[in-house]
């Protein structure tokens, strides 16, 4: 009823986002509230690969990213022919999983969206070991159409939370941490709604 909370039952797959291998498949409930906006959520999923295996990709995509000779800056990626350049396929990958923290927090029951495009991004060399970037990405709104423009700070280091600070530009409530709670994968998506700074 409109009244209601409403609950969903889902079955899906996943695959890897690069390779398009199959990797895993998950069993989630989805509860959409009255009173939040963000939906509750528990998964359980059963991954392919080992967590020996996942820690050596990040470990190799850490090491692209950590190991620049200078910081890496980009534009428009991917490009209007859709092709991205290899050196940037890190950011890439990295600017996918930090917005769908994004796409998370912004998301309702009616309401979706997926990454379009990375406007622009930007290295910050860092003393400590961690990795950190600026990006403006833009999300397309689904079913609206709309193109929403979200500026995000990424923080990244294997085995740590990723952490991921934004404001979208349709937002009227400043920044917001959208952040992952438990260690884990560049990979993992744990979000977790975190307060505002």
């Amino acid at each position: 009823t409109p009244d209601s909370d409403h609950k969903y039952y889902l079955q899906f797959t996943t695959k890897d986002y690069k390779s398009g291998e199959n990797a895993g498949s998950c069993l989630a409930t989805v509860l959409y509230t009255k009173t939040k906006s963000a939906p509750v959520v528990n998964i359980k999923c059963m991954n392919i690969k080992d967590q020996k295996q996942i820690e050596e990709e990040d470990n190799r995509l850490y090491q692209k990213l950590r190991h620049q000779t200078k910081p890496i800056t980009g534009n428009n990626i991917p490009d209007s022919y859709g092709n991205i350049e290899p050196a940037l396929e890190p950011v890439w990958a990295l600017a996918v999983t930090g917005s769908s923290y994004i796409m998370w927090e912004k998301s309702t029951e009616n309401l979706g969206y997926f990454m379009a495009q990375v406007q622009s991004v930007k290295q910050w060399i860092r003393k400590d070991d961690f990795t950190e970037f600026d990006y403006t990405v833009l999300l397309h709104e689904i079913p609206t159409q709309e193109i929403i423009s979200c500026h995000m700070r990424l923080t990244w280091l294997p085995g740590h939370p990723l952490k991921v600070k934004y404001f979208c530009a349709s937002d009227d409530q400043g920044l917001k941490d959208g952040s992952g709670m438990e260690s884990g994968s560049a990979a993992e998506i744990l979000p977790e709604r975190g307060a505002n700074f």
